[in-house]
């Protein structure tokens, strides 16, 4: 595993990132193909086994033979963990090496992907503090807690849904445990690895992530939250939250039932989604390193490997 005391500056990373529905599963598998390699999840709603539909996880049959790693490996009851999942990447990272084969990070969750490629710290917890913040989350809700958090950062406001009352609040816990703004812990843009980054972005995305959407819908989403709900889905910290499954939650009863208004819960988690984009957009735009395509164009993947090539 990378550690703080162990050089991995030659260890060879490839990353594909970008904004949600932007096809960089597919393309991350079409490189694993041809340059040897084997894929680590960035995703952090993948992580979670079950959530297939809505979190847009790549069938087994679409993977090409290639592994994929850290997919389905949190159980629904576990709350978000940063710095678990940094562990758990830099050991897949290391592991796929030691293999000969090239790890490719593949996902839109920036502080993810931060924390397994750059030198990022991540403060401790304090439970009591925490406690505190969820029980201000239950009261006032993440909207009035998320203009809390504009007023002591910014930065990392702008950087966060409204509506993830979990980040918030941890936001909110960093800046009272260290007495800094959460984004201001971020390092510079350097990673631990030798790390080429391949960034996706199209200009029909918000018409994509409609269609994105409704395909969830008739793919079967509700059936899949229905076969959830018996594990915990509804109580759930992190996995209830997640775009789609939040909205179709508030419209289900315990039995799954449609008890509610659908077509508003699927257009609210479109506008959702639009918005989570933006955020992603504006994360990965900071970033010097990221070497950007069309993912619209025909010949996109011989693109990647041409932008890769000369340093793999």
């Amino acid at each position: 595993m990378a550690d703080a005391h162990r050089d991995t500056s030659h260890i060879r990373v490839l990353a594909v990132i970008g904004p949600t529905a932007t096809g960089k599963s597919d393309l991350a598998v079409g490189l694993a193909q041809r340059l040897g390699g084997e894929i680590i999840n960035a995703d952090s709603m993948q992580l979670y086994a079950g959530m297939d539909i809505g979190t847009a996880k790549l069938p087994l049959d679409e993977r090409g033979g290639v592994p994929h790693h850290l997919l389905d490996v949190w159980p629904l009851a576990k709350s978000a963990a940063v710095a678990e999942y940094q562990t758990r990447a830099r050991a897949a990272i290391a592991d796929i090496h030691a293999r000969g084969h090239l790890p490719i990070l593949v996902g839109g969750s920036g502080l993810y992907l931060r924390g397994a490629l750059d030198d990022l710290d991540f403060p401790g917890e304090n439970a009591a503090l925490r406690a505190g913040l969820y029980a201000a989350l239950d009261e006032i809700g993440p909207e009035a807690l998320h203009a809390r958090l504009a007023e002591v950062d910014p930065v990392a406001a702008a950087a966060i849904l409204p509506t993830n009352g979990r980040r918030i609040a941890r936001a909110l816990e960093v800046v009272e445990l260290t007495g800094q703004p959460f984004m201001a812990r971020m390092p510079g843009f350097e990673s631990i690895f030798d790390t080429t980054q391949i960034g996706l972005d199209r200009s029909d995305l918000d018409d994509r992530v409609e269609l994105r959407v409704q395909r969830m819908i008739e793919l079967g989403l509700i059936g899949e939250i229905r076969t959830l709900l018996p594990l915990g889905l509804r109580e759930s910290p992190t996995a209830g939250k997640a775009l789609g499954y939040q909205q179709l939650l508030a419209v289900l009863d315990d039995a799954g039932e449609v008890a509610g208004d659908l077509d508003d819960a699927i257009a609210q988690t479109v506008r959702g989604t639009l918005r989570f984009v933006r955020r992603q957009r504006r994360w990965f735009r900071r970033d010097p390193r990221v070497r950007w395509l069309d993912a619209a164009d025909t010949d996109l993947l011989d693109q990647a490997l041409a932008s890769v090539g000369s340093v793999l």
